[in-house]
Order: structure tokens, then sequence, then C-alpha cells
């Protein structure tokens, strides 16, 4: 019998295409956490592009591997997985660079002050709107602080340095490891000295509730933050208090503390923010990037290989006993 192949979403079209020559790949109906749950019993592999509950580890049996389309694994609780035996892979750094571009163009857009001017533009008329350009400001030559110097961070420092002449302090844990040109820094350093403030940090215990009230204080005025790690790095509550005071210049918003974000939620009536749909890691180049990982890492698993990229190596004299795989590299 064919492995079943489940996917909480759709995926490029070629990637597709490939997955079928690899079993029966089946689509979530809706990335719910009740279709989720409901539609990918049977499963062999999961691809994962939304929260998995944990229960599904416990119940299915011949379920071998989660693959995460992408580099994040918050969406898939990994204790549970390691407790049942379920590898757990991931595909990183394939869309750094999408996300790094995205970073570029909406604090650019901002500083340029683009969300009054497209809302002008359409409601109040030319005049209006071209107003706002004699506050616009440039990018280049300014300083960017960086939080979070992996596969993100990186090409955000080639782009930023490389392209705009930007000076670049970096946050990170590893500061032997930066390349040449970029400052390493504190975070409080970084804060009170960066015009455009980029978190691209994982979320954990020690990111969670990183920037807060304190921390969004020594920001320059006219600073923008950048915000494509995840939702709770930020205390959204300061945030709101900070935009509304316009103590910040702005701030750019992929992710959120609740995620779609509600319609009614404040941040959407300020110009002083452009938010996107946890978007900035997703274009059509990339989606077959990710989606080619993917298909890598499940080809090497229905054929008793290790993932290239393996987040819990632990289970894997477990996983052999089960499957019988031969752990070939």
């Amino acid at each position: 019998m064919p492995a079943m192949i489940f996917s909480t979403h759709p995926l490029h079209p070629e990637v597709t295409a490939e997955l079928r020559t690899l079993g029966d790949l089946v689509i979530a109906s809706a990335p719910s956490e009740a279709a989720i749950l409901n539609e990918s019993a049977g499963a062999s592999i999961i691809v994962v592009r939304a929260p998995i509950p944990p229960e599904i580890f416990t119940r299915e049996k011949a379920l071998k591997a989660a693959v995460r389309h992408g580099a994040g694994l918050d969406m898939i609780p990994l204790d549970a997985a390691t407790q049942a035996g379920v590898l757990v892979a991931n595909v990183p750094g394939v869309n750094a660079v999408t996300v790094a571009e995205h970073c570029i163009w909406s604090a650019l857009a901002l500083l340029r002050r683009y969300p009054s001017v497209s809302a002008d533009l359409r409601t109040a008329g030319w005049a209006v709107a071209r107003a706002h350009s004699d506050h616009g400001r440039e990018l280049s030559g300014r300083t960017i602080g960086i939080v979070g110097m992996g596969n993100v961070g990186t090409a955000l420092f080639r782009i930023a340095r490389g392209g705009f002449g930007m000076k670049v302090l970096a946050v990170t844990s590893r500061p032997e490891d930066l390349p040449d040109g970029a400052e390493a820094a504190d975070l409080p350093t970084a804060l009170a000295h960066s015009d455009v403030v980029v978190l691209a940090c994982p979320l954990n215990d020690r990111t969670r509730g990183m920037i807060s009230a304190g921390e969004l204080a020594l920001m320059q005025p006219g600073a923008v933050l950048v915000n494509v790690a995840r939702g709770p790095v930020v205390d959204e509550r300061a945030l709101l208090d900070a935009l509304r005071a316009n103590a910040i210049g702005g701030a750019v918003l992929d992710v959120f503390d609740q995620q779609p974000l509600p319609g009614d939620h404040p941040l959407l009536s300020l110009r002083n923010v452009i938010l996107t749909p946890h978007m900035a890691g997703i274009t059509e180049e990339s989606m077959l990037r990710m989606g080619q990982g993917v298909v890598m890492e499940t080809r090497r698993i229905l054929a008793g290989q290790k993932p290239v990229n393996f987040c819990n190596r632990e289970v894997w004299q477990e996983y052999r006993a089960r499957f019988g795989a031969h752990g070939l590299e």
C-alpha cells in the first residue's frame, strides 16, 4: 500500500506532482486544528505549514515523520513527536533571502510613509498624499540592528551592507561567527543606535517578551521595528502604546500573538505600521525551494534513510526498531 503523505496546506504544483510519485498525497481541507486532526488519520508523513495537535503523534502508530515546510519548529510539538518516536525534519535557509527582501522593502515603505501616502491618495487627493514625501526618509547609509544572525540575519546583512551601505549592529550569541563588516552589539546598544531594528531570532524562553516597554523606550523616536521572528517576541500591548504615542517611527509586523489577526485588532487602525499575514518567507520561488527540500526529506525517509536536517536525532534507534530504517547518510 502506498504511503499516505498528508499536508496541512496546498503546495507548489511541481512539489505536489513530485510528492504524488512517492505516495498518496492528501491536502487538508482547511489549515485548522480540527481538519488537521481528523484528516491526517493514517498518515506516514505530515508536511507541516500549520500547528500540529500533539495527540496526532500518540494516535498515529505508523507515522514516520513530520517535515516542516520551512525552518521554524514552533508548529511541531517536538517533545510529543520525540516521545512517540517520530522523526522531525525541516528545510532551513531556503527562504532566508525571501525574508530578508521583505524586511528591506517594508522598512523602505515605512520610511517613505507609504501607508499614509497610499491611503490619502485614494481618499484625500494628490496634494495631501504628496505632502507626506517631505517627511520621507532614505534607508541608505543608516544603521540597522539585526537581532538573530542565523540564515535570515546573515542574508539581511548582505543586502543591507552591500546594497545600501548600512552599518550593521548584530545581536547574536555567536559573535565569533559574524561576517566581516558586522559589529557585535548587545540588545540595548542595538536598540538605542539603530534606525531600523529587525527581529529575526527564534522564539524560546529567552526571547519571549524580549521587546517590551523598557526596550521600546531605548529606541530612537524615528526608528522602525521589524518583526519577522514570532509574535510573542514582542509585548504587543507595549508596542501599541509606543505606536499610538509616536514614540517610535513605526513597526513592520509579519507575525502576531494571535494568528490570523482578528479583524477588529487595534493595529489595523494605525498608519505607522505595515502589516502582512505571516508571508515574509513566501514567494513563488521560495515555495518551490521549500517544497523541493520537503520532497528530498520525504524521499529519504520513505527509503529508510536519515533526514538531512534531522531535528530530534535521539529517536533514531527507536525509529530503526519500529521501521527497520538503515540510516544511510
